[in-house]
C-alpha cells in the first residue's frame, strides 16, 4: 500500500490560503506560518502530519498527496475542514 509524509496549513478562506502560499513562495518559512495560522493541531509541529497510508485522509487531500509533485506547495485545496496548503515530503508505492 502506498504511504506518504506531508505537512499542511489549514485555514478558513481561499484568500487566506493564497496569501500564505505567496509568503512561502517569497521565502517565508512553512513551519513558522503553520504554527502561526493553521487551524489544525499539526500546526504546532510545523504542519507535519507524519506518515499515513493512501485512503486515510479525505479524498481531496489524498488525491493531491498521491498524485502531485513532491517538494512543491500545492493548494489551495478545499476540503470539508477548510482550505489547505500541502507539501508532500515523501511518498512510497
Amino acid at each position: 500500500m502506498a504511504t506518504a509524509t506531508a505537512r499542511h496549513i489549514l485555514v478558513e478562506t481561499k484568500e487566506q490560503c493564497e496569501d500564505i502560499k505567496s509568503r512561502i513562495e517569497d521565502g517565508d518559512d512553512f513551519a513558522e506560518l503553520a504554527a502561526e495560522h493553521s487551524k489544525c493541531p499539526s500546526g504546532q509541529q510545523g504542519g507535519d502530519l507524519g506518515e499515513f497510508s493512501q485512503g486515510q485522509m479525505v479524498k481531496e487531500f489524498d488525491d493531491v498527496i498521491f498524485s502531485k509533485e513532491l517538494g512543491k506547495i500545492h493548494g489551495p485545496v478545499q476540503t470539508q475542514f477548510g482550505f489547505h496548503l500541502i507539501e508532500i515530503t515523501s511518498r512510497k508505492d
